[in-house]
């Protein structure tokens, strides 16, 4: 069986090394992604365990996006479900608040090219002001709060949301209508594309 485009590209992507010598670690390049995928999740960047797994969102972060989406890890995983690519594909290093911002040097090589092979993808999740402002351009003055409680004026082909991580604990109990308006949302709109 031939591959596709899109396994070449990505085999590409893997062994990317654009930003090696910012970064703390050897790349490793987390992305997946298949012809079929309904489903573009666009994150952050891995964290020290995902870099470590090679499997994205294998942190308690993913938990909780898994959650928000009412999937198991087999369905997340499913490459002809879901693709995964994160704005920045390796590790950044951590700063003095957490993970530094992605490195910008992926989504400008890799991004329109990964998904010009995604045909498939028919909603779009933004997670992090970083996929936000990229898929969005909003005006700097918005905040993420403020762009997610406008989730509707993207729908049904994009959904801005919070980082999943447990750094964003407490915005979740300050934005109670989060889980009450956009998850049960989410979750219907996740259900009908995957069936």
């Amino acid at each position: 069986m031939p591959r596709s485009d899109l396994s070449r590209l990505l085999e590409e992507v893997r062994s990317c090394e654009l930003c090696a010598a910012e970064l703390p670690w050897p790349p490793r390049p987390v992305v997946r992604a298949g012809v079929g995928s309904r489903i573009l999740v666009v994150g952050q960047a891995p964290g020290r365990r995902v870099h470590a797994s090679g499997v994205p969102w294998d942190d308690p972060s993913g938990d909780r996006l898994r959650d928000w989406l009412g999937v198991g890890k087999e369905e997340f995983y499913d490459e002809r479900k879901f693709a995964l690519v994160p704005m920045g594909f390796c590790y950044p290093g951590t700063g003095k608040s957490g993970d530094l911002p992605p490195r910008p040097e992926c989504a400008d090589a890799w991004h329109d090219r990964i998904l010009a092979e995604l045909p498939e993808v028919r909603l779009t999740l933004l997670l992090s002001r970083y996929a936000i402002d990229r898929y969005l351009a909003p005006p700097r003055s918005e905040t993420v709060t403020s762009i997610v409680r406008d989730w509707k004026r993207w729908r049904p082909t994009r959904i801005p949301l919070p980082h999943p991580s447990p750094r964003n604990n407490r915005w979740l109990r300050d934005n109670s209508w989060f889980e009450h308006e956009v998850i049960p949302y989410l979750r219907r709109r996740v259900r009908t594309l995957l069936r």
